[in-house]
């Protein structure tokens, strides 16, 4: 796309409903510069592999791991220091407890199911296991319903891709498999229980303790929109500042680099010990002078 063209900049965005997007997306916030053409999906993540696989968007929402994925592969985006979701992770494990009394110990020698191994709520989830509870990720038999978003990536020996169609709810009531990583989509069910004890509290109390919060999805906006039109680059972030304030508060992670350094740091670090990057970025790699510079 010529971004430095003189017609009107429309920009092929992916960007969920959220209350932080409410404002941008319903144009109480209307940008100067450019117009936003919000053509994707209704789930974002349902646009992720478009994005990377086809450069179907010029900028949107990516979830944090699969950025760093595709800074690894050489894909043509570039991160803006603001997070557009973001929560506390440790209620998004369950298991049945109608067959079995688990605790995150017992998972290993187990089978538990997520929706891709290089999601980031399974990023976070088996970093929590792994460094608060002591669990070994290695002994534990990882079974999937996607593939990742990206070609170039290649799920680690001890994951499994289960049948088209699958359910992890259904495998779970079943005791097919020992345990799932649901996030939101955790039944509302009374077999089903958070394998971590008082998760919700637990996890208020982890992020406190870390000060952070886990970071979901991220704003990515093309290289070349960011070489050739700095100026809409900070336009879109100033927009996105705006919505996030016109929202009711809620407990998000911050924008700004340094901000969310730590927290960046540490999706970094677990996406490396967890195999699903070949090597670990530094932060100030992810950014430029422009995007780098970029604070509320």
């Amino acid at each position: 796309m010529d971004y430095k063209s003189d017609t009107t900049l429309k920009l092929r965005t992916n960007l969920a409903d959220y209350p932080v997007t409410k404002a941008l997306k319903s144009e109480a916030l209307k940008p100067s510069l450019f117009e936003f053409d919000f053509c994707g999906p209704k789930t974002a993540h349902d646009g992720f592999k478009p994005m990377l696989r086809e450069n179907a968007f010029d900028a949107g929402e990516l979830a944090i791991v699969t950025y760093l994925q595709a800074h690894i592969y050489g894909k043509p985006y570039a991160l803006l220091p603001a997070p557009i979701s973001g929560r506390t992770q440790h209620h998004c494990i369950g298991y049945n407890k109608s067959i079995n009394e688990l605790k995150p110990k017992d998972l290993e020698g187990r089978k538990v199911g997520v929706r891709s191994y290089a999601q980031t709520t399974g990023l976070w989830v088996r970093g929590i296991l792994q460094h608060e509870y002591g669990v070994d990720l290695d002994k534990i038999t990882w079974l999937t319903t996607d593939e990742s978003h990206l070609a170039e990536y290649r799920d680690p020996p001890n994951c499994r891709m289960l049948p088209k169609g699958s359910k992890l709810a259904e495998l779970l009531y079943s005791g097919e498999i020992d345990a799932a990583i649901l996030g939101n989509d955790m039944p509302d069910d009374p077999r089903i229980a958070t394998l971590i004890p008082n998760a919700m509290e637990e996890g208020k109390k982890w992020s406190e303790l870390e000060n952070i919060v886990p970071i979901n999805h991220m704003f990515v906006v093309h290289k070349d929109l960011l070489k050739s039109r700095p100026d809409v680059v900070k336009e879109i972030f100033r927009l996105l500042v705006e919505s996030r304030k016109a929202a009711p508060p809620a407990l998000l992670p911050p924008f700004g680099l340094e901000a969310n350094r730590k927290g960046i740091q540490m999706a970094i670090d677990w996406s490396y010990e967890q195999k699903i990057i070949p090597r670990r970025p530094s932060v100030d790699e992810l950014f430029d002078e422009t995007t780098a510079a970029l604070v509320p």
